[in-house]
């Protein structure tokens, strides 16, 4: 017999958080806790508004996919098989519960039981919200302990926030325009972009354009990466000559276990892989880093874009992320003395 409980947390940001589509201060986000024989697997959700997600659907979802749920030891298939449409983020809360249950279980690191090497990280980027480009340069020289910076485009204002990010840096820059640009702006842009000396482009254009995007793909300097367009592996092989590489978030494809199965897929498509993230704590972000050193691309940042993150997970030492040893996902609650 399972267990369930669930509670929200509000996770209040350093900056007012601005990309093409909005702004915000703040998110809410689902813990989930599965207890099984005395033992606590967490999970965490962060629905994703943009895709008709909050925590009341989330946690609607996991209490479905919970009663449905059969023996929690077949961690890798459990989550899938009580999957709820339209609610990914509520199956990744669940999938890595069970996978944290596993490994607490077993006594054993969940990247051990996965056959995956934790020192073999990517850098991971640290994102750059739009914003004012005095206010730009200020948040990139608090991050100056991270080797790379990805940076929110798709507004007028988008040179001029560039142009201060690369005064304050000379570190690598990835750009992400989140569906915020059409297709002649693109185009323009693209060019000055690698005059800039950015590595790569997220999304430039709506994930409803896809010839459009085969076609800018094939005039851009500079590689692009699918991230709106993509959400689990089914979506990945007509994306084939649209992107150079796609952008896998456990609260889009449900997982670690479709995780896994959208890095097999898009490696034989010939696709690079990038790992993401929406805001989240150390526990998501502990999660996902477990598959970090599968990717080409890290942006694991969300968590240090909060002012008190309730866990301690993974840490960022010379800008890799580093994963605690201990069983399951190795997250713990941080304790109150810590704030």
């Amino acid at each position: 017999m399972i267990h369930l409980r669930y509670r929200t947390i509000d996770l209040e940001l350093k900056h007012t958080f601005r990309l093409s589509r909005g702004a915000t201060d703040k998110r809410q986000n689902l813990i989930v806790e599965l207890e099984h024989k005395g033992l606590v697997g967490l999970g965490e959700a962060a629905p994703i508004p943009h895709y008709q997600q909050d925590c009341a659907s989330a946690a609607d979802a996991v209490d479905a996919m919970v009663r449905k749920l059969g023996d929690p030891r077949a961690f890798d298939s459990a989550a899938r098989q009580v999957a709820v449409t339209g609610q990914p983020a509520a199956e990744a809360a669940v999938d890595m519960a069970l996978r944290d249950l596993a490994g607490k279980r077993l006594e054993t690191p969940l990247y051990e039981l996965m056959g995956i090497d934790p020192t073999s990280m990517p850098i991971t980027s640290f994102t750059i919200g739009m914003d004012r480009p005095e206010v730009v340069m200020r948040k990139v020289r608090e991050a100056k302990a991270f080797a790379a910076f990805k940076v929110k485009m798709g507004s007028d204002q988008d040179r001029p926030m560039l142009e201060a990010v690369r005064r304050a840096t000379k570190r690598p820059i990835r750009v992400d325009a989140n569906e915020g640009w059409t297709f002649d702006e693109a185009l323009s842009r693209l060019e000055w972009l690698q005059e800039m000396g950015v590595e790569l482009v997220e999304q430039p254009l709506p994930a409803s354009q896809l010839a459009e995007s085969r076609e800018l793909r094939h005039a851009s300097p500079l590689p692009i990466i699918a991230d709106e367009s993509v959400h689990t592996a089914a979506d990945i092989p007509r994306l084939a000559g649209a992107f150079d590489g796609i952008n896998i978030k456990l609260m889009k494809c449900g997982g670690i276990g479709e995780a896994m199965h959208m890095i097999a897929v898009a490696r034989a498509h010939g696709l690079k892989v990038m790992l993401g993230c929406m805001i989240e704590s150390s526990l998501a972000i502990t999660a996902a880093a477990h598959l970090a050193p599968l990717v080409d691309y890290v942006d694991l940042d969300g968590h240090l874009l909060i002012k008190d993150d309730p866990f301690v997970g993974a840490i960022v030492e010379k800008g890799r992320l580093v994963l605690p040893t201990g069983p399951g996902l190795g997250v713990e609650p941080k304790p109150r003395s810590q704030g």
